[in-house]
């Protein structure tokens, strides 16, 4: 069950490597694009709105309409997702980041200097204000950053944060595939109970964490749930208004796929405290 995350960086030609590689292992590739347009149909928003909101790029109304938050865990879920079934390389939506402690998911970072990256994306759009290219990786490396700063809390230039990173601008692209190649068939990055099990925990997180955050959706008050999982048994801990209520949604965690067990760790401080 091969698993690859690997990053989405403009001009890096990432995208050749993620096509040739898969190829060649005979999995599949999510692109950005897929895991937008499910990402739209669960907000209920057009998938164009959603790309520009990542790309740094949404409107005053779509910023209004988009919570960062939903949009987070709602694209974390769908990654584990990917990541559960398996024989996939996932490029971009910080599943480098999302998936680094899961240890038979193999994290790669494909980079380039900025000019071959200028030279790429100039030869790529057909034009040749090179000014305007330079520009434009710019502000999609800022978007980026502060995608990955808010989700996950740290910089996705970190080399830490991968497995591997490969230079295309000094490796050539057949090289950096056969490299990938050889390492996701090591042997290093087989599925071990250990591994599935703690990645499944970390889907059941995210599918908890889903459900409360509907739950919640108006109340400031219960938004800040802290959720963890191990072998299926579930933890919640924070702050919520009523715990009436509450134990109604402690029956649907129940019924969530994985779930063997809930244990309810919250405090009940009403609204009226001034919580």
């Amino acid at each position: 069950m091969t698993v690859i995350a690997m990053t989405r960086e403009m001009g890096t030609r990432g995208k050749d490597v993620a096509a040739k590689l898969a190829g060649q292992l005979g999995i599949g590739v999510v692109h950005h694009e897929l895991v937008e347009k499910h990402l739209a149909d669960r907000l209920h928003l057009k998938e164009s709105a959603v790309h520009r909101f990542l790309e740094g790029e949404a409107s005053l109304w779509e910023r209004w309409q988009i919570d960062p938050k939903r949009l987070s865990r709602f694209s974390s879920e769908e990654i584990l997702e990917l990541a559960m079934r398996g024989n996939v390389l996932i490029r971009g939506w910080g599943a480098a980041q999302l998936l680094r402690d899961v240890t038979h998911v193999l994290c790669v970072r494909i980079c380039a200097p900025m000019s071959d990256r200028v030279h790429e994306m100039t030869r790529r759009l057909g034009v040749d204000d090179t000014s305007t290219v330079t520009r434009e990786i710019e502000r999609n490396d800022d978007a980026h950053a502060r995608v990955i700063q808010r989700q996950f809390q740290t910089d996705w230039r970190d080399p830490t944060a991968y497995d591997i990173t490969l230079n295309t601008g000094d490796i050539p692209i057949d090289v950096c595939v056969g490299l990938l190649r050889q390492l996701s068939q090591s042997g290093a990055y087989e599925p071990t109970e250990e591994s599935r099990s703690h990645l499944f925990d970390k889907l059941i997180s995210a599918r908890v964490t889903t459900a409360l955050d509907a739950a919640f959706s108006d109340s400031p008050v219960g938004s800040g749930l802290r959720v963890t999982a191990e072998n299926g048994d579930v933890t919640i801990q924070g702050v919520v208004s009523s715990k009436a209520g509450y134990r109604k949604l402690l029956e649907k965690v129940w019924g969530i796929d994985g779930v063997k067990s809930v244990a309810d760790e919250t405090v009940s401080i009403p609204t009226s405290y001034g919580v």
